[in-house]
């Protein structure tokens, strides 16, 4: 049994990387090989580096059941791959779990678990 003073919990840090096929057109103004990580509930970005917002839409929805851990049956373990909202931008962006990061309930939110 945990302890019940333990208020942690994991969550994966993510990588999110742009890929194209070869010659493919991109519109979103992404390049192959540019990212995002999320580490909890902060973006980072490389310096210099910008992202789409109309693509950042499209990932935010998954991002916080991708940092959580899956059955290894559920398609958000295994599918990984986004296409841009753009229909005639050929990029996707790759979701890669990187490793767990440790957190605290009480450093998260005001509200209290319940005993």
């Amino acid at each position: 049994m945990a302890d019940a003073r333990d208020d942690s919990f994991e969550l994966y840090d993510l990588r999110v990387e742009v890929t194209a096929p070869e010659g493919g057109p991109i519109y979103c103004g992404a390049k192959v090989g540019d990212y995002f990580e999320l580490h909890g509930e902060m973006l980072h970005l490389p310096p210099g580096q910008g992202f789409s917002i109309y693509s950042l839409a499209a990932l935010l929805p998954l991002l916080p059941a991708k940092q959580r851990p899956t059955h290894k049956n559920d398609w958000m373990t295994t599918d990984a791959e986004v296409a841009c909202p753009d229909p005639n931008c050929s990029s996707r962006f790759r979701i890669i779990r990187l490793g767990l990061r440790r957190f605290s309930h009480a450093q998260t939110t005001a509200v209290p678990l319940d005993d």
